[in-house]
């Protein structure tokens, strides 16, 4: 099992930048992909971005792309998510979650509770 606690979210305004972290624990964190999530008010969960067990790979949803950046430290159990540009329909609860490399929420085993990123007009 992995346990994920995501941190960072902030009150920003649009234009700023903002990096969301996902910490993990146990011995085996880089046997998995990594996904980021959110889900904004009245919206389904959408996909953000995804990272390869071992960081070589990146998938980011059209929305993000560009402006956002997913990495990992697997020394330190982590996932980032450095979010640039925001935009105020970046306003959502960001989650991160623990599975297969997709960009499918299903192919996620474990998941965060999720840090809310509001970012202002």
């Amino acid at each position: 099992q992995v346990r994920l606690v995501e941190s960072g979210g902030r009150l920003v305004q649009a234009g700023g930048s903002l990096r969301l972290s996902c910490a993990a624990s146990g011995r085996t964190f880089s046997a998995y992909a990594v996904g980021w999530f959110r889900q904004a008010p009245g919206e389904e969960r959408e996909f953000v971005a995804t990272i390869s067990r071992d960081g070589g790979m990146t998938y980011d949803a059209d929305s993000v792309r560009g402006r956002f950046t997913i990495s990992r430290d697997n020394a330190k159990n982590t996932v980032y998510l450095q979010m640039n540009s925001l935009k105020p329909e970046d306003t959502a609860v960001y989650a991160c979650a623990a599975g297969s490399y997709s960009d499918n929420k299903a192919s996620y085993n474990y998941w965060g509770q999720g840090t809310q990123v509001t970012v202002s007009s």
